[in-house]
């Protein structure tokens, strides 16, 4: 097999890297209003566990097959199965991967752009007044203008491109050992503020106190779902990440360092969010809207409540951005490595396409928001092309990808290639692989079939 034609410079890079494609919006907004929908500890609890054994074996058999395989996600599982008689149709999962990404990315983007508008539009314009009607109007009219979406959908995507065009360690690379830096001292100050100023005890009761009522099979199902959706497990991004990793870089290490750290980042993001919340009487369960509607309303009323806006619009920018460029490399490296493309033209070529694809999802919030395709389909009746986009990718290609990932790792590959690639004693090979064979795909299947019939 080809040696990679680029490399992490460091360890510390990769970590930073790694980090930063499963810190994204899903650990800084989506984890506290899941938390707060889901009844608060039990949801924790539930969370922990589902890292433990679904996503960590994951993460550990992607990160292997890249490495082994040298090369984008297709590349490297119909390389490594081919190698060990398995049969390289397999590399449908790398493909499927890549295509997920790419539609994930297309509608990540413009709401990734929402964080850099609100950010910029409270700098200039401070925060509305502390009322309902002024912050729901202000994120009303941002929705329903097409070419302020659009436009900022285009500035994101714009970044992200940059980055991933100047290469791995020139641009991935350098980026996320600036991003993540910046995102962990924000995300502290944040959490700082949020103490100082908030209800910090409700907060702690409302994690860390277990509710025995909430310790239901829903409740896992979410929990487990959430973990393995946002840190970014069976797109390939990893194997991806790991294709570029030297054999002196420690695979397991790397991956409890990046899943230890997006899960403190994930309930430093409830420290940050919860007190405020808890302490204006506001609801933890507002789901989406607590980002853009009900945090904004609780910092308008607070001491330094406009600063305090800034910095978090302009932390979730920070962590979608480190998450959009894996996505978007998940695609370059396809082209670069398929087509042979230059990382230049293959990056304004994806990205622009992305942009593209991505405007339907922008027009879904204003010009088509009362236009829903499938209305015929039992379910989808009120569906807008971003609803059905959403759940495409969440509920059916990217647990398919996972699904066939956790097959192939735990039935077709041996357990010498990740006892060598991982560095894993005889214990811990039979430990992945009884996790990967009889824990990771029903988990993988559950989580798919509560959603589909949810």
């Amino acid at each position: 097999m080809a040696a990679a034609p680029e490399a992490w410079s460091s360890r510390l890079g990769f970590i930073a890297a790694t980090v930063g494609s499963a810190v994204g919006l899903g650990s800084i907004w989506k984890f506290p209003y899941e938390v707060g929908a889901n009844g608060g500890s039990a949801f924790v609890l539930f969370y922990v566990l589902g890292l433990a054994l679904v996503v960590v074996p994951l993460m550990f058999a992607e990160f292997a097959i890249g490495r082994r395989g040298r090369g984008d996600p297709a590349t490297s599982i119909a390389a490594v199965a081919a190698a060990h008689g398995a049969g390289r149709r397999w590399a449908l999962a790398g493909f499927l991967g890549v295509g997920t990404g790419f539609l994930i990315l297309s509608f990540y983007s413009v709401i990734a752009g929402w964080t850099l508008a609100y950010a910029v539009e409270t700098a200039l314009s401070g925060l509305p007044a502390a009322e309902p009607q002024a912050v729901q109007a202000r994120f009303d009219a941002l929705l329903g203008s097409p070419w302020r979406i659009a436009a900022w959908h285009a500035v994101f995507m714009a970044v992200s491109t940059i980055i991933v065009a100047r290469g791995i360690s020139g641009g991935i690379e350098k980026a996320c050992l600036v991003l993540m830096p910046m995102l962990g001292v924000l995300l502290l100050a944040l959490a700082a503020y949020s103490a100082a100023t908030g209800d910090l005890p409700a907060t702690l009761h409302f994690l860390f106190k277990l509710d025995l009522q909430r310790l239901e099979g829903e409740v896992a199902l979410e929990a487990l779902g959430l973990g393995f959706f946002s840190i970014g497990v069976g797109l390939g991004l990893m194997i991806t990440y790991a294709a570029y990793a030297g054999v002196e870089i420690d695979l397991r290490q790397v991956a409890l360092v990046s899943v230890g750290v997006d899960t403190a980042i994930s309930f430093l993001a409830g420290f940050a969010v919860f007190p405020v919340v808890f302490a204006h009487g506001l609801d933890p369960a507002s789901g989406a809207g607590l980002v853009f509607v009900t945090l904004p309303l609780a910092f308008a009323d607070m001491p330094l409540g406009t600063l305090a806006a800034i910095a978090f619009f302009l932390l979730l920018f920070v962590a979608a951005l480190a998450s959009s460029i894996s996505l978007l490399e998940l695609g370059v490296a396809m082209l670069v490595r398929r087509r042979g493309w230059r990382r230049g033209t293959a990056s304004l070529v994806a990205a622009t396409t992305c942009f593209v694809v991505g405007i339907a999802s922008v027009l879904s919030f204003n010009l088509w928001s009362a236009w829903y395709p499938l209305t015929w389909l039992p379910g989808f009746g009120h569906a807008t092309v971003f609803d059905l986009l959403d759940y495409l990718t969440s509920n059916v290609l990217l647990p398919l990808t996972g699904l066939l990932l956790a097959l192939l790792a735990g039935w077709a590959l041996p357990e010498g290639l990740f006892t060598e690639e991982l560095r894993l004693g005889p214990r811990g090979g039979r430990l992945l692989r009884a996790l990967l064979r009889y824990i990771v795909p029903p988990a993988i299947a559950a989580i798919a079939l509560a959603a589909l019939l949810g």
